[in-house]
């Protein structure tokens, strides 16, 4: 019986991993890296907010430049419409879809309480910038932080929700009269709910 040399045992030991994944055998780290979703650039964050708000906005530029400076490129972006309404306590309800540069679209629906110095009403066309996404399905839990909402004309509000190292930055333009802070979360489903909690 023959010795086979170390290049030989190489060689087939690759011959045999490229056959297990050809035939759909667990793919470890390479399995990770190809379902986490490729990032977006600025420059395409804010072409897409543009489309989606319908005016080319100053104020649109600088809100995302402000989020990549702090998170640095979004994995995901959703962009959905939302209506909320508060008296102290609040609730918010909206629906998009979430877009990924790699791993496919999502339809997606959320919802959250509030509690805090928070009065009014209003309904947003809404985008979301995602942050370190590790997968398209782990956008499905709560996101908490703090809302802080000042709407006027032709304004943009920012504020930032994190969960398990993920970071999701709504920024909202609508139409309504809402001005506060407050303390509260969003959670995100794949199918529609009345249940904020």
């Amino acid at each position: 019986m023959r010795a086979f040399s170390r290049r030989e045992i190489a060689v087939k030991l690759a011959l045999i991993a490229a056959g297990g994944t050809a035939l759909g055998w667990p793919r470890g780290a390479q399995a990770a890296a190809e379902d986490q979703p490729g990032e977006f650039s600025g420059d395409e964050m804010i072409r897409a907010g543009q489309h989606f708000f319908g005016t080319i906005s100053r104020g649109l530029a600088e809100v995302v430049e402000t989020a990549s400076r702090r998170w640095g490129r979004p994995n995901g972006y959703i962009l959905g419409q939302e209506a909320s309404g508060a008296f102290v306590g609040g609730l918010r309800y909206g629906e998009g879809i979430m877009y990924t540069r790699n791993a496919g679209d999502l339809k997606i629906f959320w919802q959250g309480p509030s509690l805090g110095f928070d009065a009014g009403a209003d309904g947003d066309r809404t985008m979301m910038l995602v942050y370190g996404l590790p997968a398209v399905n782990a956008v499905f839990r709560r996101f908490g932080g703090v809302d802080g909402s000042a709407y006027f004309v032709g304004g943009f509000g920012m504020t930032a929700l994190t969960a398990a190292n993920i970071v999701v930055v709504p920024i909202r333009s609508g139409l309504g009269a809402r001005l506060g802070l407050n303390l509260g979360y969003l959670k995100f489903t794949p199918h529609p709910t009345w249940n904020p909690f």
